[in-house]
């Protein structure tokens, strides 16, 4: 579901290693409070998947962990 898909771009595990690594630098900062995400498309989103993976990311980010 996006405008521009990369091919060989960043993995599903890779991308939540990247972004809980961010939240586990950020735990003891605390200066973490906000991000954009971007190149959502729901026009282009099949079956809901890119915008429930954009969930599951943001939610890495600020301290879930699935790794």
């Amino acid at each position: 579901g996006v405008g521009t898909p990369v091919r060989g771009g960043v993995t599903y595990r890779e991308a939540h290693a990247a972004l809980e690594a961010v939240s586990r630098r950020d735990e003891a900062r605390g200066i973490l409070r906000s991000m954009d995400v971007v190149e959502v498309n729901p026009i282009l989103d099949e079956a809901n998947e890119t915008a429930t993976l954009a969930a599951e990311l943001t939610a890495s980010t600020f301290g879930k962990r699935i790794l």
